[in-house]
């Protein structure tokens, strides 16, 4: 992705494009409460965007259900969907997963999901858009 491709707002038209919830959650890197999500229970093929920018960001073959009470997926649509970033909040060292194009917050990646990655992205609902219309492939 280049630099031009990137998306800046302030923080008005940030308020004004997404929900209350959606704002905390993606633009001010908050949490929605564990099995309450949109999406930590679906089963339906397609493909998940970033709420902020539209951007693709994961395909439904790469999710699985992890026990956690978010939405889980072992790799990212391709390697150019997100960026990460190390998280040292709440006395905790973890790594950071947002858009790569308009840097909403979007979980956290860990390493301990399924083969072949090894990789649990644990996203949270509320940054996310199911088009089930798009190819999962």
């Amino acid at each position: 992705m280049k630099d031009s491709d990137r998306i800046v707002r302030s923080d008005d038209e940030w308020r004004q494009q997404l929900t209350p919830e959606q704002y905390r959650v993606c633009r001010r890197k908050g949490t929605e409460r564990a099995f309450t999500g949109e999406y930590h229970d679906c089963k339906q093929a397609g493909v998940y965007h970033c709420v902020g920018c539209g951007a693709p960001l994961f395909r439904s073959e790469a999710k699985f259900d992890s026990g956690t009470g978010w939405p889980s997926f072992w790799q990212p649509a391709d390697e150019n969907s997100v960026e990460t970033e190390e998280d040292r909040s709440l006395f905790m060292r973890r790594t950071e997963v947002h858009c790569r194009r308009c840097g909403s917050h979007l979980g956290h990646v860990f390493t301990d999901g399924p083969e072949p990655t090894g990789l649990r992205y644990c996203i949270n609902s509320v940054s996310l858009k199911l088009d089930a219309d798009s190819p999962a492939e």
